[in-house]
């Protein structure tokens, strides 16, 4: 099951336990994990991560499984990942249809981790051409790749720390990289390693979250919550937003309290 190692596995479902479990599990075979809580935002992360495989969960709301499946197949930034569907009551209908939409394989929930490892070796083993006898030089290159994984990890925390702490007025770019002891360029290359995304494109993203968290369990008014996670303007805020998510502040808002 080698050819998991620093594999990146992108787990899309709603139910944060599932999605903790599975990446837990995950994360002990050494592969890299990144979540997403439903079809829209699965289908995001997708385009920003390019992941090597994707677990979908089928039932989910805003965008299901199979749509979130469809949309990966035809889009040439994701069509490379092999798309694995989790569910717990797949009729074999449902099976024929989302291997007809470029599904490669089911898990069934609750899962059997082994299962879980052995479809992901077999979809990824493709890319594995590499096994076999390990050169002097190839040993010291992987040595390098370890101590450049633990900077990466090191920088992207640090600086993890600093932008959180104030989503509303974060450091710059280069201010931030001079906090923690690099330069931007350096700094954007830890962010990828670590989440597949630039400094700007992260902050975005948590800022993005934290919206949609106070929208959902608060009543702050939209243009509030624009100042407390950065916008300079309630427009541009919605621009972003429904970008994001598909819908604009306020009838997310709605859409979640009815549901």
């Amino acid at each position: 099951m080698s050819n998991l190692r620093g594999k990146k596995i992108l787990v899309v479902d709603d139910v944060e336990a599932d999605r903790m479990l599975i990446s837990t599990f995950l994360r002990q075979l050494g592969c890299r994990v990144f979540h997403a809580h439903d079809g829209v935002d699965g289908v995001h992360k997708a385009r920003l991560i390019r992941p090597d495989a994707v677990l979908m969960d089928l039932s989910m709301p805003n965008c299901n499984g199979y749509e979130a499946c469809k949309i990966l197949a035809e889009d040439p930034r994701t069509e490379h990942a092999p798309v694995l569907f989790l569910s717990g009551y797949a009729t074999p209908e449902d099976k024929v249809k989302g291997l007809m939409l470029g599904a490669v394989d089911y898990i069934a929930k609750p899962f059997h981790f082994d299962e879980v490892k052995l479809r992901l070796s077999i979809h990824l083993k493709s890319g594995d051409n590499d096994i076999g006898h390990i050169s002097d030089d190839e040993e010291e290159s992987s040595d390098q790749k370890r101590k450049e994984n633990s900077l990466d990890e090191i920088l992207f925390r640090s600086a993890q720390v600093q932008l959180l702490k104030a989503l509303d007025e974060g450091p710059g770019l280069h201010e931030l990289a001079q906090q923690v002891g690099t330069n931007a360029k350096q700094l954007n290359l830890s962010f990828r390693a670590c989440v597949g995304m630039t400094v700007y494109e992260y902050l975005r993203e948590e800022r993005m979250k934290e919206a949609r968290k106070l929208l959902v369990y608060t009543d702050t008014s939209v243009s509030e919550i624009a100042e407390v996670v950065g916008f300079s303007s309630v427009s541009t805020f919605s621009t972003a937003f429904k970008e994001r998510f598909g819908t604009s502040p306020s009838r997310f808002r709605k859409q979640e309290r009815v549901g």
